[in-house]
């Protein structure tokens, strides 16, 4: 995964960039899979190595190939971004062990949706019922967004561009 994004960084074909993006979601969704998460991991090869690389080549077929090279060199935008992301890795120091049984997740929060689920909510299914009921604002939301970056990008897919005769 890290050449992946290595290569896509220097790459100024569009074409293998949307392809290497594509390659790099499938490979997040093998992860996700040796992580048991097959839901987000079926999501991530759907929305990512999928709809969204056929998305992304319909509008590159609006655009041209290759990117353009900057005008001056990038060391504010990579500056800032080295930044936030040592914020967030600083950030994620204090979080507990991956799978710990001790965390507070599975402590207070696994607890109360498993016994707490059949009176609140009559679905059967744990993983539905918080995606539906307990998440049900932010699944909506997610679903919002996607389907406007879909409806967006089918919008610039289907303009014409007129052909003036003079």
């Amino acid at each position: 995964m890290s050449v992946t994004v290595l290569v896509i960084a220097r790459s100024r074909n569009l074409f293998g960039v949307i392809v290497l993006g594509g390659l790099y979601s499938f490979l997040m969704a093998t992860v996700l899979v040796a992580m048991d998460a097959v839901d987000v991991a079926m999501t991530e090869a759907s929305v990512g190595a999928g709809i969204s690389t056929v998305l992304l080549l319909g509008a590159l077929y609006l655009c041209k190939s290759e990117e353009a090279r900057p005008v001056q060199k990038p060391w504010l935008p990579l500056a800032v971004s080295l930044a936030v992301g040592g914020m967030l890795v600083y950030g994620t120091l204090g979080l507990p062990e991956f799978s710990d049984p001790q965390a507070p997740i599975h402590t207070h929060v696994v607890p109360r949706y498993l016994n707490e689920l059949k009176q609140e909510v009559d679905i059967p299914n744990v993983v539905t019922a918080v995606l539906a009921s307990y998440r049900g604002y932010d699944t909506l939301g997610e679903t919002t967004v996607v389907f406007t970056a879909g409806a967006g990008v089918v919008a610039l897919l289907r303009r014409r561009r007129k052909d003036r005769k003079p």
